[in-house]
């Protein structure tokens, strides 16, 4: 029975079909390759396979429209046609959003959240999940000196601010969820606040996605190199499941499946 997107917590299986991406790039670009790993985190227990065909690490570069089309609509088709999972698009494009809900996509996960060209109104019109993430800048320039007053409360705003567009363009409130946006335009000590503070978001009223694999925070406290974060984004994955995140957007979903089961279990109990 294929799982409902809103039977929480919900694991994210990354999926990138990009040259560049921080920590996978270039590994599932050929279509047999990128099936048989949705296959894989399907069986870890993956519920949602979240497909990127643009990088948006720090300092990367922009796609063309046909670029990233070319790139994650066979396998969409592929992995819709093929395995039982939810399907997710990564994209700021609504082309993209457009023609990857008709391949078979499930839902929408927007790092700007719907605010470029008219991809408020295609996901409106889509009629599926939106996940509205934060960034301040773009991603090749929102590492160089971001800076807040106060972190917290600034991309609560902002959320708050694009779920009012969403809702006002008739996008449903069911369907939509936030996305603090951890390592997009944020130092280490914001991204340490956010997680601290994690309870004022997940107490706005929307799912709450959090997205910390393998990111440079990790590797900034233990001083690992990318290969190297597994067991630091796991305590972060612990942790925001106990804050009351819904979604856990990860890499590596076999151990995030342990850590999110074990942390249900206790807080069922």
């Amino acid at each position: 029975m294929r799982m409902s997107l809103t039977d929480f917590p919900l694991i994210m299986g990354i999926l990138n079909v990009t040259p560049d991406s921080f920590s996978d790039g270039g590994q599932f670009q050929q279509q047999d390759i990128a099936l048989h790993h949705a296959e894989q985190m399907l069986r870890q227990g993956a519920h949602i396979i979240d497909i990127g065909g643009e990088s948006t690490r720090p300092d990367s570069q922009p796609v063309s429209v046909q670029q990233e089309l070319n790139r994650v609509i066979p396998i969409i088709e592929a992995i819709k046609a093929e395995l039982p999972v939810k399907v997710s698009i990564d994209t700021s494009k609504a082309e993209v959003m457009q023609a990857a809900i008709k391949a078979g996509a499930d839902m929408i996960n927007d790092v700007a959240a719907l605010r470029y060209g008219n991809s408020v109104q295609t996901a409106a019109q889509a009629n599926v999940p939106v996940c509205l993430m934060h960034m301040q800048g773009e991603p090749k320039t929102m590492q160089h000196s971001p800076e807040y007053n106060d972190v917290v409360t600034e991309v609560k705003q902002f959320l708050l601010q694009r779920v009012k567009v969403c809702l006002d363009q008739g996008i449903a409130a069911h369907n939509i969820w936030i996305d603090m946006g951890f390592g997009f335009g944020k130092t280490l000590e914001h991204n340490l606040q956010l997680m601290n503070h994690l309870e004022q978001f997940t107490q706005l009223g929307y799912p709450v996605l959090v997205g910390v694999s393998r990111k440079s925070m990790i590797g900034r406290v233990l001083d690992k190199s990318v290969d190297q974060r597994l067991f630091g984004g796991l305590g972060l994955t612990a942790l925001a499941i106990s804050k009351g995140a819904k979604i856990i957007r990860t890499h590596d979903v076999a151990a995030t499946k342990d850590v999110v089961t074990m942390v249900q279990a206790v807080m069922n109990s």
